[in-house]
């Protein structure tokens, strides 16, 4: 039975090529994605870096052909990448940021950071707060 490659991410524009020959992840893409080109995109491969692979390419694609077996290929080349597992991080801190808004620290908060950062200016004040800290 022959499968039909299953697409791990599509890649859009220049995708980084950073190897690790001495860790478990020998192979690690960074890029940014069709999908969300907002957030940027790392494929670890638990495997070393195939042959012939360059530093940086355009426009590739990373399927899984079955067990243990990748291909990364862009129009012109291809790559097979046997792999125990891979590890997908999608960086989202844009979009959470986006929904969650930071709240304002507490007026407490505020005035307590106020009067020690005045305090410091005051060299009588400085040694006295580091006299504390010495305890």
């Amino acid at each position: 039975m022959n499968e039909e490659p299953r697409l791990i991410a599509a890649f859009r524009g220049g995708v980084s090529c950073r190897r690790d020959p001495e860790g478990p992840l020998g192979l690690t893409l960074i890029g940014r994605t069709h999908d969300r080109p907002g957030e940027t995109v790392s494929i670890a491969f638990t495997a070393a870096a195939p042959v012939g692979m360059p530093e940086a390419v355009e426009d590739v694609k990373v399927e899984c052909l079955g067990p243990n077996t990748y291909r990364i290929r862009d129009e012109e080349r291809e790559w097979i990448v046997p792999a125990q597992a891979i590890h997908v991080h999608r960086e989202v801190a844009t979009a959470f940021y986006r929904v969650v808004v930071p709240r304002p620290p507490r007026f407490t908060k505020r005035l307590f950071w106020r009067v020690v950062l005045a305090a410091v200016r005051n060299p009588v004040a400085k040694r006295v707060l580091l006299a504390f800290r010495r305890r």
